[in-house]
């Protein structure tokens, strides 16, 4: 089993930066890919970006480029570092461990976290 804990988000302006952090418990962590997914109000949660336990990446079009995901097996712990953040941006942020089939599907994931809150003013 694996609990997960995300923090790191808050209020930031347009073309700031913030990083986002997910602590995970459980001796299985590193054999897990893991992603982070966001959810804007009245919008579905959708893909942000995925890491596999070997290190491969995967992002949304609409981060690439602005975002970056990583992750310290060591710390068990998985990371993701927003930049020249945008309004649209604005969502809960939850990460995830990766279950099998698609990186891009929410219902490929378990073990979610509780969320964290990010907001871009403009």
């Amino acid at each position: 089993q694996v609990q997960l804990v995300e923090s790191g988000g808050g209020l930031v302006q347009a073309g700031g930066s913030l990083r986002l952090s997910c602590a995970a418990s459980g001796r299985t962590f590193s054999s897990y890919a893991m992603g982070w997914f966001r959810q804007a109000p009245g919008k579905e949660r959708e893909f942000v970006a995925a890491i596999t336990w070997r290190g491969n990446t995967y992002y949304a079009d609409s981060v690439k480029g602005r975002f970056t995901i990583s992750r310290d097996n060591a710390k068990n712990t998985v990371y993701l570092q927003m930049n020249s953040l945008k309004s649209e941006d604005t969502a809960v942020y939850y990460c995830a461990a990766h279950t099998g089939g698609s990186y891009y599907n929410p219902g490929d994931y378990t073990h979610w976290g509780q969320g964290t809150q990010v907001t871009v003013s403009s």
